[in-house]
């Protein structure tokens, strides 16, 4: 069987078997991940590539494999993550199918085809015999699609790493940096009485929409502040409204979800501290204001690795190499588990972030095989400049 078989025959695999996250739902048996992490550490494990676990939460689990080097170099990561967005309203999304030189299927871009493409590294790297100076680690890890969980426990307690790709949906674009997120709830108390007779109650819903036209105008200022030249302005969105019970009573509570997106160079601490400055002004207007900040859901630190650092570098010539030019760098669009590995790491992938969360996900299998032939080539480049 050809590499390009193997490729696309593990991408196949992967896809038949669901992992999606269960999100704020109740922990589920077996762990959402299960499947996915087993088959992964298969494939590892028929590579002949050392094994690691580490239990995240409610057994899901990060899995990893290790190529050993000959000692001295680099340890270099390829990271994806095992979880996909959910099905509701997508036809067979664990049926993967080929049609007009793409895989199709409830992960397939997002991101599943990074963590094919790492396994045919590996294949070409033992074919062709080529020695590393240091290791290899082919990493899968949980819960990216929601609070990224697993890339939080790699980066407190999993092995040591130096360099590592993130194969996120980039079409092979090199991102060096992304925006930040922190999400959050918001809640105001109030007191309900019958709607005839407001002015005994407390309108926990107008107490929020003071909250919310104060969120808004620092929205605005934030779209004011020095932008960063790859991701842009920091931003704030309010995204859910919640409230009451009835029209005809006087709402005793409502509640808001917000998401702030931060850029490289902000504090994430002293945004937190600026969000609830803004927050608690509004008690200056409305002095009975009973409001609450509910869990942070999100706290993902921007990414920003320099352009000049290794892992670009190696990108850069590696992407010309096999391409015939260099790809461009740019921003991250989202969020990804990056930040949380606490080491050098840059975002490259084969794959749209259009098609991400999609209900017909598909990825080229041109840019899967581009993909496999940038990775092996910065691979080896980081190994040698180290």
């Amino acid at each position: 069987m050809s590499h390009d078989s193997n490729l696309i025959a593990d991408l196949q695999a992967l896809v038949s078997t669901p992992s999606v996250n269960p999100f704020d739902g109740p922990a589920t048996m077996p762990p959402a991940e299960d499947a996915m992490a087993s088959l992964y550490e298969r494939r590892l494990s028929d590579l002949g590539l050392e094994l690691g676990s580490q239990d995240v939460r409610d057994g899901r689990r990060n899995v990893w494999g290790r190529l050993r080097g000959k000692g001295g170099g680099p340890t270099v990561m390829l990271a994806g993550h095992l979880d996909t967005v959910g099905v509701a309203g997508y036809n067979q999304p664990f049926d993967p199918r080929i049609e007009n030189g793409r895989v199709y299927g409830r992960g397939s871009c997002d991101m599943k085809a990074g963590l094919a493409a790492y396994l045919e590294v590996v294949r070409r790297l033992q074919s062709s015999g080529q020695s590393l100076s240091g290791d290899l680690i082919i990493a899968g890890v949980v819960d990216e699609e929601h609070a990224m969980l697993g890339s939080q426990a790699f980066g407190q307690t999993g092995p040591h790493v130096d360099f590592a790709i993130i194969a996120e949906p980039s079409e092979l674009a090199i991102c060096p940096v992304h925006k930040g997120q922190m999400m959050f709830g918001l809640r105001t108390r109030g007191v309900s009485v019958h709607s005839s007779l407001p002015e005994k109650g407390v309108n926990a819903i107008f107490h929020m929409g003071r909250i919310l036209r104060a969120l808004e105008d620092h929205a605005a200022a934030l779209a004011k502040r020095p932008a960063h030249a790859l991701c842009g302005h920091p931003t704030l969105s309010v995204g859910v409204v919640n409230g009451g019970t009835n029209a005809s009573s006087v709402p005793d509570w409502a509640r808001i979800e917000v998401d702030r997106r931060t850029i490289p160079g902000e504090d994430h601490a002293a945004v937190r501290a600026e969000l609830e400055a803004v927050v608690e002004s509004v008690r200056a207007q409305v002095p009975d204001l009973d409001y609450s900040f509910d869990h942070y859901d999100l706290n993902v630190s921007p990414l920003q690795t320099p352009e000049d650092a290794p892992t670009v570098r190696a990108l850069l010539a590696a992407s010309e190499a096999c391409l015939g030019s260099p790809s461009p760098v740019r921003s991250f669009s989202g969020s990804t588990d990056a930040p949380n590995f606490c080491c050098e790491a840059v975002i490259c992938g084969p794959g749209a972030l259009a098609q991400c969360h999609s209900l017909d996900e598909y990825v080229s299998i041109e840019q899967l095989e581009q993909a496999v032939d940038i990775y092996h080539h910065a691979v080896l480049t980081l190994m040698r400049s180290a």
